[in-house]
């Protein structure tokens, strides 16, 4: 079992435990703030079991089918979560407006709140484990389950806070206002997750400081050839494609060619392990005196 998959099995039972915390909390209190950030974590729950699958996808091997891989199987599962969040959103709007038309007293609000801030807490540390574990091995899917954990954890903590003002105040529709902020912040995180995976699906290049790294990469260790130029690149989860053409003087044998893009394909994939690197080699009249100029 991978890294990716050890970490996406754990959200599923961190998911779970916060879940019950959460709708203990609201059952306890019976506050539709409290109720709204329930609600957010079914979507939690949901999600990592749709990253999980997506990973397990996205680590299959190439076939005759899919000569590329799977690997955007993982951009998929971000977007999948994307919709899931801005779902449970209209469910927490729709719950916000019963809570306007009929306020109420809360009932037990230390309890409730202590309870939630406990789960909040178990979100936190989950998020910063997510991030990190999904930028260390590159999963899209995991990073957008821990940046949407994140928002959750800033909704709770604005729910805390006011769900406490609304006991100290008596006012008892601040409890539906809050939920309805809490919406409006989780609309907002669905709308980033969708895009950023939207634009894996799209091929979106490498950054432009990754882009600066590859052509240097290719600079340093094409000795022999003239240029390199037409480069591109993309990602799709965790493997980087890369493609350029690489001009070499027409007195260069085909094994003398052969050796420089070896060289080459080994300092890029050191420098990016995973990467799939396709050559294009052509002689001299084919220079566009432009692109990567070779030290």
């Amino acid at each position: 079992m991978s890294a990716t998959e050890r970490i996406a099995i754990g959200s599923i039972i961190v998911g779970l435990v916060v879940l019950g915390l959460k709708a203990l909390s609201w059952w306890v209190t019976g506050s539709v703030a409290l109720l709204s950030d329930a609600l957010e974590s079914t979507v939690n729950v949901a999600t990592a079991f749709a990253a999980l699958i997506a990973i397990r996808i996205a680590a299959k091997p190439a076939d005759k089918s899919h000569p590329y891989g799977h690997h955007k199987a993982e951009f998929f599962s971000a977007v999948l979560e994307g919709v899931m969040i801005i779902v449970a959103a209209l469910l927490i709007l729709r719950e916000a407006w019963h809570g306007f038309q009929n306020p109420r007293v809360l009932e037990a609000p230390l309890g409730g709140l202590l309870i939630n801030i406990a789960a909040s807490c178990i979100n936190g540390w989950w998020c910063w484990v997510l991030i990190r574990g999904g930028r260390r091995h590159r999963s899209p899917a995991l990073v957008a389950d821990g940046h949407h954990l994140l928002s959750d954890v800033i909704s709770s903590g604005g729910v805390v806070v006011g769900v406490a003002l609304a006991v100290l105040t008596g006012w008892a529709v601040l409890d539906p206002a809050l939920a309805a902020l809490v919406a409006v912040n989780i609309l907002w995180s669905g709308w980033r997750v969708m895009t950023s995976s939207l634009s894996g699906l799209l091929d979106e290049a490498v950054s432009e400081g990754t882009l600066d790294q590859i052509r240097t990469t290719i600079s340093d260790n094409a000795t022999g050839a003239i240029e390199a130029h037409d480069l591109r690149t993309r990602h799709a989860g965790p493997k980087t494609f890369i493609d350029f053409h690489l001009v070499v003087d027409g007195q260069t044998t085909v094994d003398q060619a052969h050796d420089i893009c070896d060289r080459v394909e080994q300092a890029l994939k050191a420098d990016l392990p995973g990467a799939l690197i396709t050559i294009h080699v052509e002689p001299e009249h084919k220079a566009k005196h432009s692109g990567v100029v070779v030290i």
